[in-house]
């Protein structure tokens, strides 16, 4: 009777293990994110990978109108967050996302960053405007118009009045096509001044002179989605529930993005 008892019990923990490793199969995962979420999105990703080892994940980094635009073309992908709302509407209109799954993630901030040492001096947006009507020589870097950090410049040149085409024929604007290409012309004073999120100017050590106010350019709002047709729906929705989780929260925190989840 022991024997019989003792193999029911084996038999019993070989099927609970059984069971354990079909929830843990290995599984990869593609993410497509912002830019300016290199670091952070990476460093999550590592801590995401420690309690979910059978977890592979591949992110895709760049600009958010380029990744839509991958998406749309049938790249393939699990999730996707956005650094604005137009890409994410758009592939929602085309039912590129998993119904109810999209959410909104996070806020930016959109900074005037300079140099080091601030060879032109720059000290507010009020300033930039200023000298951009003088035509005074200011060189400044902005995201080209598919890029989110592009379209909110382009709003702040709106609500200045403010003509960029008659401004980049002056020779006063350079451009990059995702926010790390503008963050590196600042970086390596190409410019005098560049309007990118203020995260990347954390991540990358510049000087913030002045922050956007909603009035000027509106909310920067970073939504994120399964896509409907991830194969592996429901590990993409637990990586984004974790990112916008406590853990995953004190890391976008950390480098000035303000979680909404």
């Amino acid at each position: 009777m022991k024997k019989f008892t003792a193999l029911v019990l084996a038999l019993t923990l070989a099927l609970a293990l059984t069971a354990c490793g079909g929830n843990n199969k290995e599984v990869e995962l593609t993410v497509f994110a912002a830019a300016s979420m290199q670091e952070t999105l990476t460093e999550i990703g590592e801590n995401y990978k420690k309690d979910h080892p059978n977890i592979t994940l591949t992110f895709n980094f760049d600009s958010s109108g380029t990744l839509q635009t991958q998406i749309e073309e049938g790249a393939v992908c699990d999730a996707f967050i956005s650094a604005g709302q137009k890409q994410m509407d758009q592939l929602e209109e085309g039912s590129f996302l998993l119904d109810g799954s999209r959410f909104d993630l996070l806020e930016n901030k959109v900074a005037l960053a300079v140099p080091a040492g601030n060879p032109a001096n720059i000290r507010s947006y009020d300033d930039l405007k200023e000298r951009l009507e003088a035509g005074s020589g200011i060189l400044l870097a902005m995201g080209n118009s598919d890029v989110p950090v592009g379209q909110y410049t382009q709003k702040i040149f709106a609500y200045w009045g403010l003509d960029e085409a008659a401004l980049g024929a002056s020779g006063c604007l350079t451009y990059g096509s995702n926010v790390k290409e503008v963050t590196t012309q600042v970086s390596e004073g190409a410019v005098d001044c560049g309007i990118i999120y203020g995260t990347d100017a954390f991540s990358a050590g510049l000087t913030v002179v002045d922050t956007a106010t909603e009035e000027m350019c509106g909310q920067v709002i970073y939504p994120a989605a399964v896509l409907a047709g991830s194969a592996h729906s429901d590990e993409a929705q637990a990586f984004l529930d974790y990112v916008r989780s406590a853990d995953g929260a004190a890391v976008l925190e950390s480098v000035g993005f303000s979680p909404l989840g």
